[in-house]
């Protein structure tokens, strides 16, 4: 794209852009929540609390409510086990991090390498 039609596709973005604002400024919903937040955000600094605060307060399940667990122990990987048959060398791996194994895929590539597991 050459500079010309990028500034003109840029200015037509702002130029859409600044109609959307306009639309939503003076929208009456858009009024009532923004004045519903600064009430809401002096309320909050006058009696010292933060938003994690007022969800307590307000929904005291919500904690509970989250499925990601910290601290729950992921799955173990399972023990991969690949047979060279040129040179019958075995190497048993939980992971593709495996010196030998990365060097069987350079030198034969790692489809090949891939079908020599057995486990």
């Amino acid at each position: 794209m050459s500079l010309i039609t990028e500034y003109r596709a840029t200015e037509e973005a702002i130029k859409e852009l600044q109609e959307r604002l306009e639309k939503l400024s003076g929208n009456e919903a858009l009024l009532k929540e923004m004045e519903f937040e600064k009430k809401l955000r002096a309320l909050m600094s006058e009696y010292g609390k933060s938003l994690r605060d007022i969800i307590a307060i307000l929904d005291p399940d919500y904690r509970k409510q989250i499925t990601h667990q910290p601290g729950k122990p992921r799955a173990q990987r399972a023990v991969k086990v690949y047979r060279n048959p040129n040179t019958g060398e075995l190497v048993e791996t939980k992971g593709g991090n495996h010196k030998t194994l990365k060097e069987w895929k350079q030198e034969h590539g790692a489809a090949v390498v891939e079908t020599w597991r057995t486990q």
